[in-house]
């Protein structure tokens, strides 16, 4: 899909109005606000629901000068940066006091990341002459799955200049399909480097660039996007499901005359009287990654009594899809037992 840059530049123009902006990064769809304009921000917090006490994430264009957002700029930020900006990481780095909190949730830090999507790194260099910061928190009521294609995100808000939303930028599906890895650098000289959220930019590769693996997180931890237990989940109850205890429990729902939706990856050949959708998932996890949360609306929109997940592999590749299955499905613990106790 080619960049529409009117479009683009309009959205610009609007961001520094002070109006809100979805617009596409490899991750996911991003609702965007001037990061320096305290009452744009808080306008996100208003569309969303979210709880003020929540971080946003500020995206800035490569070339922009960190200083203007951080108060001290660790080497350890500068080496990753080097090596995964533009993508899918997010540093956790000492917040400038000249900045506004209610980018950070109140907190002495501020998360950083530049988006490596066209249409964002163009975004970003328009602007405020690619100087700017625009925080932007998935483009989603707060807790719902997040949005990976500009539909999604008209779903959630209506169209432009109808609700919230002054623009919707569409650069086509999200590459990745899942949120970014969070680090979190701001207790290098205590803790270390700390992984707060798994994404596709695993531990492993991390501890590549500094030298070490980084910790998991503590109780001292700053808070950050997508750090609560609930978090990414559809309106349908969502339950776990082993690929071993895969079929009994199907059967046992059959037998129950309890309708559901399945996503699942180790069988094409499932099926169930009961079953009302059904999607096969890819077998690597990048791929399965990118197509997760369109396969969860899309199950959610089957309006089933519950929607199966078969556990995805437990390996590092994996980590990032795991996290978020295991918060969307976080209020729904228990569900599937109960169901079949009825």
């Amino acid at each position: 899909m080619t960049p529409d840059l009117g479009a683009i530049r309009q959205a610009a123009r609007l961001l520094e109005a002070g109006q809100l902006v979805a617009f596409p990064t490899e991750t996911v769809y991003g609702l965007g606000a001037d990061a320096s304009n305290p009452d744009a921000v808080a306008a996100i917090f208003a569309a969303k629901g979210r709880p003020s006490d929540h971080p946003v994430i500020v995206h800035v264009a490569l070339a922009a000068d960190l200083t203007q957002w951080v108060s001290h700029l660790p080497a350890e930020a500068i080496q990753l940066a080097t090596v995964f900006w533009p993508g899918p990481l997010t540093m956790i780095l000492p917040r400038a006091a000249s900045v506004a909190a209610a980018v950070s949730g109140g907190q002495a830090s501020i998360g950083l990341r530049c988006p490596s999507h066209p249409v964002a790194r163009l975004l970003l260099a328009e602007f405020r002459a690619g100087q700017g910061g625009i925080a932007a928190p998935s483009a989603n009521r707060f807790g719902h799955v997040s949005p990976t294609t500009a539909q999604h995100v008209i779903d959630e808000f209506g169209l432009p200049g109808e609700g919230a939303l002054a623009a919707v930028l569409d650069g086509g599906q999200s590459e990745v399909g899942i949120e970014s890895t969070i680090i979190d650098l701001t207790r290098l000289d205590t803790v270390g480097p700390v992984l707060l959220r798994p994404g596709q930019i695993s531990a492993a590769r991390l501890a590549e660039v500094l030298g070490r693996l980084p910790a998991s997180p503590d109780t001292a931890a700053p808070r950050v996007s997508g750090s609560l237990e609930a978090h990414y989940a559809p309106r349908t109850p969502v339950a776990l499901v082993g690929t071993r205890e895969l079929g009994r429990l199907l059967h046992q729902l059959d037998e129950a005359e309890h309708s559901y939706a399945l996503m699942h990856h180790a069988d094409e050949r499932v099926s169930g009287a009961c079953m009302i959708a059904a999607k096969l998932m890819p077998s690597q996890a990048d791929a399965y990654a990118h197509q997760l949360y369109a396969g969860l609306r899309e199950m959610d929109a089957a309006k089933a009594r519950l929607i199966i997940v078969e556990c995805p592999p437990v390996e590092e590749a994996w980590q990032g899809i795991n996290d978020r299955l295991r918060r969307a499905a976080f209020d729904s613990v228990g569900v599937l037992q109960r169901l079949l106790a009825n």
